[in-house]
């Protein structure tokens, strides 16, 4: 029964340890751009697109696929540098053990 109870407090700890984490990650952010600064993305530690920048001379009314492939382009990097942050984060939390199953952000 000691194990068991050792293994619930573990569990308890850890899950307050990613909750912290979580609410970290909602204070970082990560700015992303595109078309050479044209663009700007800027998210979450959890992946929350916060912000979007756009240089005045990128709207053009004759090319606007350009300018959403532009602000698609630093949405997802942005994104994608987030889920980078919260696994950088995971793993200093679990000491660089892999997880069996795969955390919310």
């Amino acid at each position: 029964m000691a194990d068991l109870s050792n293994l619930l407090q573990l569990g308890q700890q850890m899950q307050f340890r990613l909750s912290e984490i979580q609410s970290q990650l909602a204070q970082q952010t990560v700015t992303c751009s595109a078309g050479g600064g044209i663009v700007q993305a800027t998210a979450d530690g959890r992946g929350q697109i916060r912000a979007i920048k756009i240089d005045p001379q990128a709207v053009n009314p004759g090319d606007v696929e350009m300018l959403e492939d532009l602000v698609l382009a630093a949405i997802t990097d942005a994104q994608r540098r987030a889920e980078d942050l919260y696994r950088d984060e995971l793993k200093k939390a679990t000491g660089g053990l892999p997880l069996p199953f795969q955390l919310p952000l």
